[in-house]
Order: C-alpha cells, then structure tokens, then sequence
C-alpha cells in the first residue's frame, strides 16, 4: 500500500525556520517560489544574470540573486531548472556553495536517477513532484486547493530529510491534496512514460490524427477543431472528478457504445507493444541518453519538431477559434517564449 501524507502528517513551521534558494523561474519554478512566500516561508530566486526570467520573478515581488549567490544563502536548494539544464548549473554554481547539513531538493527524479548528478554523502537529497504543470499548482493553491505530488528520500544525512521535505509539501499546498512517498526511480520512469504514451505523445498523436482524417474526408476544419480538441477538456473534466464510469455516465448512450467499441480498436495490441518498448527505454536508460545528446548537439531536431508543429493547421484553426472566445482565456505560445 502507498504510504499517504495530508495536512496533518506535517509542521509548516519546519520550512518557514529555513532558507529557501529556487533555482529557475520556469513553470515549476515560479509556482514553488510563489506558492512558498505565500505560506510564509524565506525564499530566494536563484537565476543567471542574463536570464530574461528576472524581472518576471522581481514582478512579482520576489528576490532574485544569481544562482551560486543564492544556493549559498539557501539552506535547502531546489533545482527547478530544466532537467538537461541542471547538471551544467549544479557543477558551476551549485557544488561550490554545498555544505554540510544542507538539503538539495528536486522537482523530478531525472538527474539523480541517470546519475548525471551526483551529489556528497554529508547532505539531504530529496524531492517534491507535483503532478500538474506548475501554473496548474500556482492556480490551484491559490483557489484554496492543492496538487498531488511524489514526495521521496534518496539521502537522509540529517536526520530530518523527511520531516523538512513533508513541511515543503505542505507550504507548496500539495498535502492540500496528498503526497504519496515514492523514489526517485519510480517517480522518473512513471512520469517519463506517463508524457510519452499518455498526457503529451499519446493524446497530441492522438488529436493531431482525428483531425486530419476528418478534415481530409471533406469536413470543415472547424468542425473538426471542435469534435476532437475543444471537447476533450468536457470529457477529460468528468474524468478527473469521478473517473471513467463518471465520464460514462455523463455522455450519451451512444457515445458510451462507441467507447467500447472503438477504443480497442484506436488503443490495441500494437499500440500496447509500442508503450513497453518506451518503457524499456526509459527504464535503460536508453531514452535519457538520446534527451541529453539532442541538447548536447544544441537541439537541433527538437527545435525543428517546435516549430513544426507549432505550424499544423489544427493549431492555426484552433488560434482562430479560440480568439473568439475570451472567456476561456486563450494564450499564443509565443507569449511565454524567452
């Protein structure tokens, strides 16, 4: 059975006694920092002095400092830079400024389950995983809720690893929610294939090729946004609050049907073959190695597929569509692009 923490199982006094050095201002980044200072706790933004992410972060009344600077003020350090990002700023500003009895804490298992980071005995390891991008953990605490997360111990040399890390959970609002106690492996091959064959890779395929196929047989682009994008949010909504049979409740009869007769044939024996040998691959390490020689070569092929598919047209309709209704609060990708 998981082992499951809520609001009680922790002291949020324990974090507000300690300094708190974010490092990175990105999705997980901001919502960490914001989250902290609103539960009173001492926080810092660790950036580069380039980085176009300071005045956002001193926007929003934060204090910035440059990364090494803040790791030394920090008593616990969180590393919420991008994953290939990390080992590259933990060599050169954060490794100088360790000591003894510090904690060094991790939004996502990566760097320590592929051991591009390895960090000394004599310091706290640990990692708070929220499951929800972070401007869904900013919004979420600030309508009074919470986000899950994986909570996990990879080094205890305090004494206290654990107690601080529940405490951080709490002042990020995730006990809100829950916190299941798991490791850095589970956490990082769970959460890579999760992305890979569900919540990114598997859906964006997925909406991409029903869009195409009916636009292709002749049906308005619009019409197509709409049937296989806009609604996906209605039925992924009732999912989320009461799972599949609630979801199969709420539909029509008929769409019900056409889950059970369709689905095994979109989502079959093939498709299932296909997620072990992603699995297989992340669980190898296999994937990592390919992740980290893409950003080593300066990501050439990734930046290709951006900008590709930044260009299909379902999202040129969608842009469109969306614009037309302000009340869902429509964004353009380019306005997030540093």
């Amino acid at each position: 059975m998981a082992k499951i923490y809520y609001q009680d199982d922790a002291n949020i006094a324990t974090i507000q006694e300690r300094k708190v050095a974010v490092i990175g201002y990105g999705s997980q980044g901001h919502a960490h920092a914001l989250n902290l200072r609103d539960s009173g706790v001492d926080v810092v933004v660790g950036l580069r002095e380039e980085s176009k992410s300071r005045e956002r972060a001193r926007g929003k009344g934060l204090t910035v400092l440059e990364t090494g600077e803040a790791a030394r003020w920090g008593d616990v350090i969180v590393m919420l830079a991008p994953d290939t990002a990390q080992p590259g700023i933990y060599r050169e500003s954060i490794v100088p400024n360790l000591k003894a009895g510090k904690m060094l804490m991790f939004g996502h298992g990566f760097n320590i389950r592929f051991g591009t980071i390895e960090p000394p005995d004599d310091i706290d390891v640990t990692m708070v995983a929220p499951k929800a991008p972070g401007h869904r953990v900013r919004e979420i605490f600030q309508a009074g809720g919470g986000t899950p997360c994986l909570l996990a111990i990879h080094q205890d040399a305090t004494g206290k690893a654990h107690e601080t890390t529940l405490s951080y959970a709490k002042a990020l609002g995730s006990l809100r929610a829950a916190a299941i106690e798991t490791t850095f492996t589970e956490e990082t091959e769970t959460d890579l294939f999760g992305e890979q064959a569900v919540l990114c890779g598997g859906v964006s395929a997925l909406v991409k090729a029903a869009f195409e196929v009916l636009v292709k047989a002749g049906y308005q682009p619009e019409v197509a946004y709409f049937e296989c994008m806009h609604e996906l949010k209605l039925i992924v909504d009732l999912m989320y609050r009461g799972g599949l049979s609630y979801m199969r409740y709420s539909v029509s009869d008929t769409a019900e049907h056409g889950d059970y007769t369709a689905g095994t044939r979109i989502i079959n024996e093939e498709t299932v073959g296909e997620m072990r040998v992603l699995l297989d691959a992340i669980r190898d390490g296999s994937y990592a190695k390919a992740w980290i020689e893409e950003n080593e070569r300066g990501r050439p092929w990734f930046d290709q597929q951006r900008l590709r598919e930044r260009n299909h047209p379902l999202e040129k309709v969608g842009a469109d569509l969306r614009a037309m209704m302000p009340f869902l609060n429509p964004v353009e990708v380019s306005s997030f692009d540093e």
